[in-house]
């Protein structure tokens, strides 16, 4: 299982940074959040194009 950044998770999606925060505070992409930073994992990133 592969564990990303919010930066890295973004690269992944081609989207910005600031629009995986955004998905992540709203619910739209699963994320686990580890003291102040957010990892988001494949299975995560599954999840969100399973629900849409």
């Amino acid at each position: 299982m592969e564990i990303y950044t919010v930066e890295q998770a973004a690269e992944k999606l081609t989207v910005s940074p600031l629009t995986v925060r955004e998905w992540l505070r709203n619910g739209t992409l699963p994320g686990h959040k580890a003291g102040r930073f957010w990892r988001i994992t494949d299975k995560d990133i599954e999840e969100m194009f399973a629900k849409n």
